[in-house]
């Protein structure tokens, strides 16, 4: 259920929202929206973990005093669901990138996809993908990636607790997966398709939960933003 508020001082002591991000918006944008939304307060925003521009779903938003908390929220467990690509891999591992090489899908079957998910459960370890925004030696990956440099890709340990596969229409995979902080589920999509001597890309993403937090109980931004507008325009005046 979305919390209701009366009085825009309420941010400033510290707030945290849930927010359904937009296809193609980052989670800067999100931020920065807010942030300037509660102009001329001058508020800190932040958000515990980020997505992906071309990803959708839950954004933990927190406000004023509630950003000392945001390691905390960004800990926590995650659930995603989406659908991958199999026949092709992409450079980015989704469909921000072009496919640079395709496999026939035609031997592939369901048992066979469902079996390989079983690889992935556990602690596992995962490369980030090149065009991410891991820093190394101080810069992002992807800054380097989009200049065509070699990219240094350094091995991290990740959990998944849940890989499921909940439609199977080829070339297109439907799954849900639970996973710690820190895990890339286009890394996780990559390996699954080079697991197959095949290949795999992420082509649509979700965020469904973070910890307790579900997607279901989101703002819309926009709806957020208004709603903040009005509790602005019903302050009372100042003298």
């Amino acid at each position: 259920m979305k919390k209701t508020y009366t009085k825009i001082e309420e941010f400033a002591e510290g707030q945290l929202l849930l927010v359904n991000k937009p296809y193609k918006w980052t989670s800067f944008d999100v931020v920065g929206k807010i942030r300037n939304t509660f102009k001329p307060l001058k508020l800190k925003v932040g958000h515990a973990g980020t997505l992906d521009p071309l990803a959708t779903g839950l954004l933990i938003i927190c406000t004023g005093k509630m950003t000392k908390q945001i390691d905390t929220f960004q800990a926590e467990e995650k659930e995603y669901t989406g659908t991958m690509t199999l026949g092709a891999t992409t450079p980015s591992y989704d469909m921000e990138t072009e496919p640079d090489n395709k496999f026939d899908i035609s031997q592939l079957t369901p048992d066979q996809l469902r079996n390989n998910c079983e690889q992935f459960i556990g602690d596992i370890q995962q490369y980030p993908p090149a065009h991410s925004a891991v820093k190394i030696d101080g810069e992002r990956l992807y800054e380097k990636a989009r200049r065509g440099e070699d990219v240094e890709k350094r091995l991290r340990n990740v959990t998944v607790t849940a890989f499921e596969l909940t439609r199977i229409e080829l070339p297109e995979v439907d799954f849900r997966v639970v996973c710690s902080k820190g895990t890339y589920i286009r890394s996780l999509i990559n390996d699954f398709g080079a697991a197959l001597n095949n290949g795999a890309y992420l082509s649509k993403l979700r965020r469904t939960r973070s910890g307790s937090y579900q997607v279901a109980d989101a703002w819309e931004v926009m709806e957020l933003v208004n709603m903040i507008r009005e509790l602005k325009a019903n302050e009372p005046a100042t003298e």
